[in-house]
């Protein structure tokens, strides 16, 4: 009998970690004593590939929102987003000079690159009012994220 996987190919992967935007897995392998795998193994690579095909991109149903910095400000500085989805937060830098977008209450800190743009994650979030800021322009680089 010919095996799908080969056994070393599948002692290369015992301890591999696993994660998507909400989960974490350690998957370890272990063979019989002929090479083959065991049957809760098989349940464990088959949740391995349940969890790959379930992150791939195109198939969550989150939303996109924009947020553009410029004059070293947010705009807009109140973003109205849905309660309780998965938000897509687009921030565009116009700025020649780089930019923090950080949030303490989304735990969320990324550099804009001056002329550039970088994709935030955030979510399924509550209903409330998210503080965010830019850290190397605090004075101005201010803004609020309203889940709704």
């Amino acid at each position: 009998m010919r095996h799908l996987v080969s056994p070393i190919a599948l002692r290369s992967l015992d301890g591999i970690q696993v994660a998507n935007n909400s989960h974490s897995y350690k998957l370890l392998f272990t063979l019989g004593p002929e090479g083959y795998m065991r049957p809760p193994n098989r349940t464990a690579l088959l949740a391995l590939m349940a969890v790959i095909g379930w992150a791939a991109p195109g198939r969550a149903a989150e939303s996109e929102f924009s947020l553009v910095i410029e004059g070293h400000r947010f705009t807009p500085a109140d973003l109205i987003v849905p309660a309780g989805r998965k938000i897509r937060l687009v921030i565009e830098n116009r700025d020649p000079t780089p930019e923090e977008f950080e949030s303490y209450p989304l735990n969320r800190e990324k550099i804009v690159p001056g002329n550039g743009r970088v994709v935030v994650f955030v979510g399924p979030l509550e209903p409330g009012t998210y503080e965010f800021f830019g850290e190397f322009n605090m004075a101005t680089a201010r803004g609020r994220l309203i889940a709704r």
